[in-house]
């Protein structure tokens, strides 16, 4: 194995990763991201126990325990470059000796589990209800960095997404990954399920408009009326597909849940999304502690 020099791997003086300011041990293998630091405290205060607090700059964690179950939460701050540091670090932890600087001979599965705030590109997908990707389709180019393969239906789907939107020559090349099947299966009932498209904004990438143009006015449109067999775009976000697709290029089992805070169709926002947020935060909660 080769050793990882100190410019690509910053431990900080007291032994942790640099972003995260987490030793190996301090993070749990149930983690929970959450784009918002503020709120790292309204999942933990769930917790029955927590034996590790840190932060560093937007990155905040608390790990500790529901009843046996060890979970840690981790905010990320907004968009997939900031989800490239979460989860690189995160994998970093759980797989790399840091006396050593060497990748472990024996590998890690972490439960990576986003709770977060979206908008519905369904009428029929109201604000306040509670949506599972069942794909990260991203629209934000980090992928293309990396060394992610697409299966033959993912290049199917892919280029029938292209063609339909017309985003050819406007942004670099989407890409897909799908949720971690081990994860998914546990949140069924009275969840939505649809792919969760991933934006690189918040304004033009998602089609809002307020004293600038943009290139594709039509894009709301094209996403709503997109289908490729059964799938549907449910939702989009600015996190999803990078979770998605570096966990399973590093090996983890990842999922995103959302809670519909606009409905971009009905021009609807919720009345109460604080609320809206914790009810999705306790339902996960309650499922990692029976079934994860």
């Amino acid at each position: 194995m080769s050793r990882i020099a100190e410019s690509e791997l910053i431990i900080n003086e007291r032994g942790a990763i640099y972003h995260l300011n987490l030793l190996p041990g301090e993070l749990a293998t149930n983690v929970i991201v959450v784009g918002d630091p503020a709120r790292v405290k309204l999942v933990s205060k769930y917790f029955d126990t927590i034996e590790v607090k840190a932060q560093h700059r937007e990155f905040i964690t608390h790990t500790g325990f529901i009843g046996k179950k060890r979970i840690s939460v981790v905010s990320t701050g907004i968009g997939t470059d900031n989800i490239d540091i979460a989860l690189n670090e995160i994998d970093a932890l759980a797989n790399i000796d840091f006396s050593t600087r060497q990748i472990k001979s024996k590998l890690t599965s972490v439960n990576v589990i986003r709770i977060g705030t979206s908008g519905s590109l369904q009428a029929d997908i109201p604000v306040d209800s509670h949506v599972v990707g069942t794909h990260g389709l991203g629209i934000d180019n980090l992928l293309n960095f990396y060394r992610l393969e697409q299966n033959e239906e993912e290049k199917q789907l892919l280029h029938s997404f292209v063609t339909h939107t017309q985003l050819q020559g406007q942004v670099s090349y989407p890409y897909i990954a799908g949720a971690g099947a081990s994860l998914i299966k546990h949140f069924v009932k009275d969840f939505y399920h649809g792919i969760t498209v991933t934006c690189p904004g918040f304004y033009g990438p998602q089609g809002r408009i307020l004293r600038l143009g943009i290139r594709n006015p039509n894009l709301i449109n094209s996403l709503t009326h997109f289908r490729f067999g059964q799938h549907r775009i449910a939702n989009f976000e600015m996190e999803t597909s990078a979770i998605y697709s570096l966990g399973k290029l590093l090996g983890h089992h990842c999922l995103s849940l959302n809670v519909i805070v606009a409905n971009r169709i009905t021009k609807e926002f919720s009345k109460d999304p604080a609320v809206a947020v914790d009810n999705l935060i306790k339902r996960v909660l309650n499922i990692i502690g029976d079934y994860i």
